[in-house]
């Protein structure tokens, strides 16, 4: 992918060919179906392999029963028609779309097996048939196709557990505060819900009564119990803390986040992964070979006289052990993996192959208000003079600023709460238009002004520690304490304490780092130096950041990182868009990638996961070819001058075993 990709536009249309996954309860009960027949096939192989004449030689046993051979057939036939059935009707299926596998490999071994070892019973041809490897190697496919099947399950079964997790009923509140238990999905928008402490939150709402933290971990990710009063919205699914709240019904069914979170992960498990189409293409390559190389095996043994069982044996091996069955899961399983891993991490996917492009990424570009910072005014800085010290300093234009609704006092007030300081009681509060407020503490006069107003009472802030402050784009307040300069407080828009690392984990895989900021150079310096930026675009209006985008594209194969609200046109234009921090607005659309939380490590999380998901895919498909490379010569049996030769049973363990190896390095993506 060259580095103008992006700048084509990377939203054309893809085909749909998403293949239609069979629900849950479908995969349960043919899990249950490879059970039985596995169960039943392994109990009829147990006498079989006892009248086998080879089975008595290798355990140095006789046992004489009349008409054995016809008893031999007869449960041969049962272990190849109910054992093998999933297997023949695999093969029809497969035969029908013109779109041969793994089951008519298997099919067509175990029926050349069955009908030569039949022909020699009847008479119709000569030498000796192998019906306790036909039973051998039924019930060895049926179990890799039973253990195969568990692993597919356990890795959907994320899916199950995120349905699971809605409650059925709720206390729906009355008018004249009667309650009554209802159906969920009886409630409608404008309904009120009691949730009691330890209880499930019934539906996405907004509570309108009580306090409570709500442990929301299981869909968004986030370990920690979010405190929740009075008009803070709650998501259908998070449980309830230590109180009892009543919550307002805002959205029901579909609407809902859990609702869009399972659809979401529905879709992505869904959608073909563009390895995926690699894997099928070489699996059906694979099908070719096998039955091609198969045929050359048995005319190949037939010539040099090795006669016709050794011929049929080595012919059904090489198709048996050719089963491209690891290579067919090598890639779904790890998209099942990665995707329910995701959704439990709180990062919706919802365009795959932008997924699979973010491990491509040579640089992530950040909006900065709400990204990268909080979005709102807080305390960075505080300067002391004559001898203050900071507490003295926050806790003064704190009771100040306490009267004030002005962003840069709801700043000073907020930093001394964090500091866990108490107000002083100030009496005769005003403003001082356009400068700052005073009040009266004491019989003293408290100011918090503005550099103006200093220059206007000829009082000297002459300090360089302030203009370093001015020069970084900060808002810079003085506190005057009758009229004596005691303190100053510099004010900014707050970065996240999670940015730093964000950006750190993001440079350690190799990644540029950069933002977009609507504010003044000055301030986007600020923030840029502070985080150890490689770059950062200042002035930005909102319809000028998809251009920018496009500028970098010409160097990068670049990701936007942004809020979804004014960064859509750039989050469209990136060759990924993640919109980060959207909370219960899960149907953020010019986004590919999602996270629920307002958390910028999630965005190098996210990028680190799509890496690790891709060299699973790899790995898989690596060991899928490599094992056929190896094992399609040895069951033909190029070894045999050596002595080593595998019976199609060894050469089915051998596959199944490659299956299972593909299945459990998929589900390692968990580790």
């Amino acid at each position: 992918m060259d580095h103008d990709h992006g700048v084509t536009g990377r939203h054309e249309a893809q085909p749909a060919e998403a293949s239609q996954k069979k629900p849950p309860e479908t995969h349960h009960h043919a899990l249950e179906d490879f059970r039985r027949r596995f169960i039943v096939s392994t109990i009829l192989t147990v006498p079989i392999l006892l009248l086998s004449p080879q089975v008595q030689a290798l355990l140095g046993i006789t046992i004489t029963i009349p008409g054995s051979d016809y008893l031999l057939l007869t449960l041969a036939t049962v272990v190849y028609l109910y054992g093998g059935w999933p297997f023949l009707a695999g093969i029809v299926s497969e035969l029908r779309v013109r779109m041969p596998g793994m089951m008519t490999l298997i099919a067509v071994a175990i029926t050349v097996a069955y009908a030569y070892s039949s022909a020699v019973v009847l008479g119709i041809v000569g030498g000796e048939g192998f019906f306790w490897e036909l039973a051998t190697l039924i019930d060895i496919m049926l179990l890799g196709h039973w253990v195969e099947m568990r692993s597919v399950l356990g890795a959907s079964r994320a899916l199950e557990e995120l349905v699971r997790v809605m409650p059925s009923e709720a206390h729906q509140v009355r008018s004249g505060g009667t309650m009554e238990d209802v159906p969920v999905d009886r409630l409608t928008p404008g309904d009120r819900v009691l949730v009691r402490p330890g209880e499930k939150v019934p539906v996405d709402g907004v509570v309108i009564e009580g306090a409570t933290s709500v442990n929301e971990a299981m869909l968004t990710g986030e370990s920690r119990p979010a405190e929740k009063r009075p008009g803070d919205a709650v998501i259908g699914g998070s449980i309830n803390g230590e109180g009892s709240v009543v919550v307002e019904v805002r959205k029901t069914g579909a609407e809902t986040y859990l609702a869009q979170v399972i659809d979401l992960v529905r879709k992505a498990q869904e959608s073909r992964s563009r390895t995926q189409d690699l894997a099928d293409r070489a699996a059906f390559l694979l099908v070719v070979i096998a039955l091609s190389i198969g045929a050359v095996t048995f005319a190949g043994w037939l010539v040099v006289g090795a006669g016709p069982g050794f011929a049929v044996e080595r012919a059904a091996t090489v198709m048996v052990i050719a089963c491209p069955h690891a290579l067919g899961l090598a890639v779904p399983l790890v998209v099942a993996v990665s995707t329910a891993l995701a959704a439990r991490s709180g990062f919706l996917i919802r365009d795959r192959t932008a997924f699979e492009r973010a491990k491509d990424l040579q640089a992530v570009v950040f909006d900065k208000t709400g990204t990268l910072t909080t979005g709102r005014f807080g305390v960075t800085d505080i300067l002391t003079f004559g001898g203050a010290t900071e507490d003295d300093v926050v806790r003064t234009a704190a009771s100040v600023e306490a009267h004030s609704e002005h962003p840069i006092a709801r700043g000073v007030v907020r930093s001394a709460e964090e500091r866990g300081l108490s107000l002083i009681p100030l009496e005769n509060f005003r403003a001082i238009p356009g400068k700052g407020v005073e009040a009266e503490a004491a019989g003293r006069t408290v100011r918090v002004v503005s550099p103006g107003y200093l220059a206007e009472q000829g009082i000297e802030a002459g300090d360089e520690r302030v203009g370093a402050l001015q020069r970084q784009g900060k808002t810079v307040v003085f506190l005057l304490d009758d009229g004596r300069l005691t303190g100053a407080l510099a004010l900014a828009d707050i970065i996240r304490p999670e940015s730093g690392e964000a950006i750190s984990r993001l440079k350690e895989m190799g990644i540029r780092c950069m933002m977009l900021s609507g504010d003044n150079p000055d301030v986007a310096a600020w923030v840029a130096g502070e985080l150890g930026l490689d770059e950062f675009f200042a002035g930005v209006l909102p319809h000028e950041k998809a251009e920018k985008i496009r500028e970098v594209q010409r160097r990068y194969r670049v990701a936007m990182v942004g809020d979804g609200i004014n960064d859509a046109p750039a989050l469209v234009q990136a060759d990924v868009g993640i919109a980060i921090g959207a909370g219960t607005d899960v149907a953020v659309e010019s986004a590919d990638i999602v996270l629920v939380r307002s958390d910028p490590r999630d965005a190098a999380a996210v990028i680190d996961l799509s890496k690790k998901t891709y060299r699973k895919m790899f790995e898989n498909l690596l060991w899928a070819t490599g094992y056929n490379t190896v094992a399609i010569p040895l069951a033909a049996g190029v070894l045999f001058g050596a002595g080593i030769v595998l019976t199609p049973a060894a050469g089915a363990v051998l596959m199944s075993a490659s299956t299972v190896i593909v299945a459990i390095n998929a589900r390692l993506l968990r580790v």
